[in-house]
């Protein structure tokens, strides 16, 4: 594995001494979003509020015909790089994700910044605003790894190589650094930090389109060199998904499992996750959409003496779109959140997406 990302790198750097670049273009692209947030149930409450994400581009060619790309978003919700979130009084706009990439007839390599995720746990969903516990819900979903919580070098195959639109892609992340993308030697993460999971980490993911309308695929991560103390269950994750799109409808399902890292049998914690996500989505006219999606998470226990628990968010959305600006209308419902017997929320969410 080394060797391969070695071999990425080299390739990178090569290039760049031995081809030239014509001047690219830039461009800046982003959203602004208004929301209003409503949780009733076990705890009550309305939100209101403005996100807003600023993406910077840039894209270019060699001489050689090769292409590269490269991309920088600001978000004034992401973390810094001290581990903490600013506060209102001082929040300003955070590197969130950054990406260079170089794209030749064999396939395109780069290198990302807290980018690139490739977990497929999500990737069928079809809510037209997003899934059910990834909009400012109370669930507490625990997901899948994902290697764009880290700095991370990839491949993948060009689109045409392989039949039936098969495509794979590979990240790496030589230590497991969270932040970096501002300096030339990133961050190192100490053993034993929060939600250490290993010393480096790799996931893969392939996808394929058989038939028309049909586009299957799988992705696993996993970690290396996880401590010098003994573990009776390292860290790994994986999913597979489908969806199918025949007319207006598109439906989607996916399945997805997460072992955390067990230090011992004597471990009192969740042994697993195992959840799974089905939404379908129905295009009314050219613009406006409606959707429903579950999605079913269930703790599972290292001790048989302890309940393992499911829990459960369901969504029903509507979309309507005006050129730039997008208006969503969502309603969900959550049971057992926090994995807690008894804990439901219901959740209604009003937004307004203004895109430039």
């Amino acid at each position: 594995m080394r060797n391969i990302i070695k071999t990425l790198i080299v390739m990178l750097t090569s290039v760049s001494f031995l081809t030239s670049a014509n001047a690219g273009t830039l461009g800046v692209s982003g959203t602004a979003k208004a929301t209003y947030n409503i949780i009733s149930g076990t705890h009550l409450g309305k939100g209101l509020g403005i996100t807003n994400e600023l993406n910077f581009t840039a894209a270019g060619e060699l001489d050689n015909g090769y292409t590269w790309s490269y991309s920088m978003e600001l978000d004034p919700g992401a973390t810094n790089a001290a581990g903490t979130t600013d506060t209102a009084e001082t929040q300003d706009a955070q590197n969130d994700d950054t990406k260079l990439t170089l794209t030749t007839p064999f396939g395109t390599a780069g290198v990302f910044i807290s980018e690139g995720g490739l977990d497929l746990e999500d990737g069928a969903s079809q809510s037209v605003y997003g899934r059910p516990t990834d909009n400012g819900d109370p669930s507490a979903t625990v997901d899948n790894y994902t290697i764009d919580a880290y700095n991370n070098v990839q491949y993948h195959t060009p689109a045409d190589l392989l039949p039936f639109g098969i495509t794979a892609k590979i990240a790496y992340a030589p230590d497991l650094d969270a932040y970096g993308s501002g300096n030339n030697s990133g961050v190192v993460q100490a053993e034993g930090a929060v939600a250490y999971a290993g010393r480096s980490a790799t996931e893969y993911q392939v996808k394929a389109s058989p038939i028309d309308g049909l586009t299957i695929g799988a992705s696993y991560m996993d970690f290396d060199m996880q401590g010098s103390t003994k573990k009776d269950q390292t860290a790994e994750s994986g999913a597979y998904m489908a969806t199918y799109a025949l007319g207006n409808f598109t439906a989607g399902y996916s399945k997805a499992y997460r072992a955390n890292l067990v230090a011992d049998s004597a471990n009192t914690g969740v042994d697993h996750y195992e959840q799974s996500n089905y939404s379908l989505a129905v295009a009314i006219n050219d613009d406006l959409s409606v959707s429903y999606e579950t999605e079913k998470s269930k703790a599972h226990q290292n001790l048989d003496s302890a309940a393992d628990v499911e829990q459960k968010s369901t969504s029903v959305q509507a979309a309507y779109n005006m050129g730039g600006m997008t208006i969503a209308l969502i309603s969900s419902g959550h049971d057992n959140v926090g994995y807690t017997e008894g804990a439901n929320r219901d959740q209604t969410l009003l937004a307004i997406t203004m895109a430039f």
